[in-house]
């Protein structure tokens, strides 16, 4: 009977300690008072959005505000772009979805964000954003090409 008294007691003791551990670690993890809000969310971890410009941030909030859906990106920061002149590369760009809203009413929320460079289409419903040079165009892989580039004022790229 000792022996059992001596086993229940010992697993008392240990899931207290295990408790109290608990706890200091929920105190350690508690989330800023203040209320942090992005004007957009990412689609997965890997996606790199850290280093975003206020400039672009600026772009993703205003279609956010004029959708009224907050955008996921889908691609930001990548470093080893493949093309030398991404704006990807210098993490100036984002390629976005905005659930639930159609692909004109988000290049048409862009395009009217103050600080907008390049806003692309993809056929595969992504739109790409940057804060470089005034431009719009459409492309549609390799095979297909680029359909349509223009830049604002109506001339052809």
């Amino acid at each position: 009977m000792r022996c059992v008294f001596s086993i229940a007691l010992a697993c008392l003791m240990t899931a207290s300690f295990f408790t109290v551990a608990e706890a200091k670690d929920e105190k350690r993890r508690k989330l800023p008072d203040h209320d942090v809000t992005l004007g957009y969310a990412v689609q997965t971890v890997s996606v790199r959005t850290g280093c975003f410009s206020p400039k672009l941030e600026a772009i993703l909030s205003h279609i956010a505000a004029q959708t009224g859906k907050r955008p996921m990106v889908t691609s930001g920061h990548r470093p080893r772009a493949s093309r030398r002149g991404s704006l990807h590369r210098s993490c100036q760009a984002a390629d976005i979805r905005v659930p639930g809203v159609s692909e004109r009413s988000i290049i048409a929320a862009a395009l009217s964000a103050p600080g907008i460079g390049g806003v692309g289409r993809y056929c595969n419903g992504i739109v790409h954003v940057d804060t470089g040079a005034r431009r719009n165009w459409t492309y549609c892989g390799k095979k297909g090409g680029i359909l349509s580039a223009r830049k604002r004022n109506g001339k052809r790229a």
